[in-house]
C-alpha cells in the first residue's frame, strides 16, 4: 500500500532485491516491475551462477548513487551487472 501511494505522489520506488528465484518464475514480475514509471533498480547481478543458477542479488554500494539518480528520475546504468 505504501509503494502504491508513493507511486502515485510520483516519489520514486528504489528496489534492492536478493532472491533465489529472480530467474525463475519471478522474471516475469522483476520484467513487470522494470518497465514501471517510477520504480528503479539498485544494478544486480548473479550471486553464484553455478551453484544458484536462478539468484539474483543487488550491489548495495550502488544503493546511494541509485536513489540519487531515482530523485532525478533516472535509472543508474547498467542495471545488470557482470557475475562477481
Amino acid at each position: 500500500m505504501a509503494t502504491k501511494a508513493h507511486l502515485r505522489n510520483n516519489k520514486p520506488v528504489v528496489i534492492s532485491i536478493s532472491t533465489n528465484d529472480a530467474l525463475g518464475l519471478n522474471a516475469k514480475n522483476m520484467g513487470l516491475l522494470l518497465a514501471t514509471k517510477g520504480i528503479f533498480f539498485v544494478p544486480f547481478g548473479q550471486d553464484s551462477p553455478s551453484k544458484k543458477p536462478n539468484s539474483l542479488i543487488a550491489d548495495v554500494d550502488l544503493l546511494i548513487p541509485t536513489i540519487q539518480e531515482a530523485i532525478n528520475g533516472k535509472q543508474i546504468q547498467p542495471i545488470i551487472l557482470a557475475s562477481k
